[in-house]
């Protein structure tokens, strides 16, 4: 627990913590797009039936002749007339005579290409009896973020951060690129799925890698920057997307710059709290040295040597040798319990928050329009939150913000649908409130989890995420049993949720822990001081009561 000290001495929060922490979270800018993507890259136009080839479009009438209309007077969807209908409509607009029949859509559709000019929607056609295959791609991205979680975080604690986040930013850029030029539909979901994975690795490994080269004091500032960029990508989205509707060139316009996150991250400095729980003090004492250099720290740099090291990280190095394996999280009953618990809250907190923002067409209005709004509510949303982490606690943070997240969510089941005004202000109120969710818990996390297998939990939480973000899309079609189920269950998750959090200690001003074992001594020592605390209750009630006596 003695590297907090190590830290303090080679410079703080210094000019070496000020560059690489803006250069590791920089990234997240683009990865807040590719997240939310399909909202544009899939956009659903308005569409109909597109007539036999020989159809002379350019003559009056002859287009809607063989549409037939739906209860509110447009052109279905999914449905032409087998033979052109000239005769006089009838009042309710569905036909224009009695005897015409209906068919699918067998010459493809014509799309009002008035908003987007290209999506994978228009491209191949995932409208009407195909429409499912729309939410595949995104369910498929989300698998590929739960893959990543669960092999990066994995990889992250055996070969270290820099590595790891080195071939994400790689895997990104090549896949993310590679779906830019797919030629078909079944390819460009395979990229996507890769480049879930590997973004993935890179939201875990850019919060460990800077919480882990922060003192203390400093690490809720860090978690809450990482939030403010991922909330200022949105903004950036909703520009892009704005400025560059095609969906080949906003898919490329937001992949290619990995290629320079890829070099530049060569560059980065390996976390020296994981090379010393690996055992490799050397590198440890390297790691070091360099971040004084930079930091212009050089004397008190150059006073560090193996025996320095040896002596601060005495306990980390006799009880933290090698690596913990996943199955810890079971086996030991202080980490078990962080896991289920954490497990909940990372659920929770995905399930809701993209139950809300993965269909931002069915708000009604102008899709760049909500996706801005959506992303100003961060803003003093992650301020709030930031607040109360620094004075409160982690541990109230978390629970106020998933508390009041289910409760907005919940009165929007019960408002009426034509309040849309009222039902959009609780969505994005509810939208910011998951957001501050989720900057909480990715340091709470972060600080809960020992080093030894901190980027396993993180990797683990961030999998129980994605099975949410996955789950999510499948709760919608419960509106077809009534419009509000999908609501009530978006809100009762995260209520129910929040009461996990009573269980987890607080962390506000405690150092890292490096190991399993000093897990277990913070449980054994909120034990300890309970009992302490009972034991002085005992003889203050007696004097009361002898008070009372007298």
């Amino acid at each position: 627990m003695a590297f907090n000290d190590l830290l303090l001495q080679v410079g703080g929060a210094g000019r070496f913590q000020q560059i690489q922490v803006t250069l590791v979270v920089l990234p997240l800018l683009l990865m807040a797009s590719h997240n939310t993507l399909q909202n544009f890259t899939a956009a659903v136009p308005t569409h109909h039936c597109r007539p036999p080839a020989d159809t002379n479009l350019s003559k009056d009438g002859e287009l809607d002749a063989w549409l037939p209309r739906d209860g509110q007077g447009r052109p279905e969807s999914c449905l032409r007339f087998t033979s052109p209908q000239r005769g006089p409509p009838f009042p309710n607009g569905t036909e224009t005579n009695g005897t015409g029949a209906t068919e699918p859509c067998t010459h493809g559709w014509i799309y009002d290409n008035s908003t987007f000019p290209s999506t994978i929607v228009m491209e191949w056609d995932l409208v009407c009896s195909r429409r499912a295959l729309r939410q595949l791609a995104q369910s498929l991205y989300m698998v590929g973020v739960l893959l990543g979680a669960m092999i990066f975080g994995h990889l992250a604690d055996r070969l270290g951060r820099r590595k790891v986040l080195i071939l994400n930013y790689l895997q990104t850029a090549v896949s993310g690129t590679c779906a830019a030029f797919a030629p078909n539909f079944p390819v460009y979901c395979a990229f996507r799925l890769l480049s879930g994975m590997s973004l993935a690795g890179i939201s875990l490994n850019c919060m460990t890698l800077n919480v882990e080269w922060t003192p203390t004091h400093t690490r809720a500032c860090v978690g809450t920057l990482i939030g403010y960029v991922y909330s200022l990508g949105q903004f950036l989205l909703a520009g892009v997307a704005y400025a560059v509707p095609h969906w080949r060139y906003l898919q490329l316009l937001v992949s290619v710059p990995f290629f320079a996150f890829f070099i530049y991250s060569w560059f980065f400095v390996e976390s020296a709290r994981w090379y010393s729980s690996s055992g490799r003090l050397d590198l440890t004492l390297k790691a070091l040295q360099r971040v004084a250099w930079i930091n212009g720290k050089r004397e008190e740099g150059a006073s560090l040597s193996m025996e320095v090291l040896r002596a601060s990280l005495q306990k980390e190095l006799t009880l933290g040798k090698g690596q913990a394996s996943a199955m810890e999280l079971l086996r030991c009953p202080a980490l078990r319990r962080l896991f289920l618990c954490l497990s909940m809250l990372w659920f929770a907190t995905s399930f809701a928050y993209y139950g809300l923002v993965m269909d931002l067409q069915g708000f009604g209005v102008s899709i760049y329009l909500i996706q801005v709004i959506f992303g100003a509510v961060d803003l003093p949303a992650k301020l709030v939150g930031f607040l109360v982490i620094n004075s409160m606690g982690r541990r109230p943070a978390q629970m106020a913000s998933l508390l009041l997240a289910g409760i907005c969510i919940l009165i929007n089941g019960v408002v009426p649908q034509d309040q849309s005004i009222v039902r959009t202000s609780l969505a994005v109120l509810g939208k910011g409130c998951l957001a501050a969710s989720f900057n909480c818990i990715f340091l709470y996390t972060g600080e809960l989890y020992p080093t030894v297998i901190r980027q396993t939990g993180l990797g683990m939480g961030s999998t129980l995420a994605r099975v949410g973000s996955i789950v999510s899309p499948l709760v919608s079609m419960t509106a077809e049993i009534y419009p509000s189920v999908p609501l009530f269950i978006y809100g009762a998750v995260p209520v129910a949720a929040s009461a996990a959090t009573a269980l987890l200690p607080e962390t506000l001003g405690q150092p890292l822990p490096d190991t399993v074992q000093d897990v277990e001594n913070r449980r054994r020592g909120k034990r300890r001081q309970q009992r302490q605390e009972r034991k002085q209750m005992v003889p203050l009630q007696a004097s009361a009561q002898a008070k009372d006596g007298l």
